[in-house]
């Protein structure tokens, strides 16, 4: 969507970079402002990206912070990067979440028995372009898998932009293996290794890893934006979410763009990223016997 650009402030790679959102210069939430849906037939969803494909810095919507900027995430102090698994370099497909969806930590799923991670819904957009960071893609839905990380469900979303030349021929999930063989796999095994090389164990899938198809995705966007819904509203506890808002008319977090909140938002400052350590370049093998 065009509207909506982002606004990058400082330096890539370091603790301080941000990327705000704007609509006509007027800082917007994309967790809260950009909508879900692209059309008015809800058949296209609106994706921020917020991870390029074969890039490493762990970026993520900030739910603390006043207008839910992107930002890398860390640990103990550290910036956070995901490790080379071979063969898989960095992220193996454009990664993101879908605007006004919520994994809501109060409710358990019924199938996967495990609760809500707390975070928008993640989104795996799967076409050939290389997206940039903050970039809105109008993706369509393809299928979802649900990774359980530490008791909570963690969806991701399986998507295409709907601009990508294979866009026609992706349909359903079955369509992924028939135009792009081996990638549900390889997406499959990324999830399940990527956290070994820090020393923590495979993750675990819901479904024994299978891929939902279309429908049972839709329904799981559906009940994220129900979630959210409530978050905006301020019937359920959000807890320290940042719910800041310019354009959810019902929502009692709704600032207008005159209002100290909004116009404290730096003012754009792109700079040239910072240097990455060497080590994240480095490949990490991992055995068979190991998963």
């Amino acid at each position: 969507m065009a509207e909506y650009t982002a606004r990058h402030v400082g330096a890539p790679n370091t603790l301080d970079y941000r990327v705000f959102f704007e609509k006509d210069g007027v800082p917007v939430s994309p967790f809260h402002d950009i909508p879900l849906f692209a059309n008015e037939e809800k058949t296209v969803l609106n994706m921020v990206v917020e991870i390029p494909r074969w890039t490493n810095a762990k970026l993520e919507i900030s739910k603390d912070d006043e207008f839910n900027p992107i930002k890398q995430d860390t640990k103990k102090g550290k910036l956070r990067f995901v490790r080379n698994c071979f063969p898989h370099k960095g992220y193996i497909w454009n990664y993101g979440a879908l605007p006004q969806t919520w994994e809501d930590p109060n409710q358990q799923h019924p199938e996967t028995k495990a609760r809500g991670d707390d975070d928008p819904i993640d989104v795996i957009e799967i076409g050939e372009q290389v997206a940039t960071v903050g970039q809105i893609k109008q993706v369509k839905v393809l299928g979802v898998m649900a990774l359980l990380d530490e008791g909570e469900t963690d969806w991701k979303v399986i998507a295409i932009d709907v601009n990508d030349p294979l866009a026609p021929r992706l349909n359903d999930i079955e369509d992924v293996e028939k135009q792009l063989p081996g990638l549900i796999r390889a997406t499959n095994e990324w999830f399940r290794i990527y956290k070994i090389p820090d020393g923590k164990p495979e993750n675990v899938f819901a479904f024994s890893g299978e891929a939902k198809n279309k429908k049972y995705a839709t329904d799981v966007i559906l009940e994220t934006h129900e979630a959210w819904k409530g978050l905006i509203n301020g019937t359920s506890d959000k807890r320290d979410i940042k719910a800041t808002n310019v354009s959810v008319e019902e929502s009692p977090f709704k600032v207008t763009a005159d209002d100290e909140v909004a116009t404290s938002v730096p003012a754009s400052d792109p700079q040239p990223p910072a240097p990455i350590d060497s080590s994240i370049d480095k490949w990490f093998f991992i055995s068979a016997h190991s998963l």
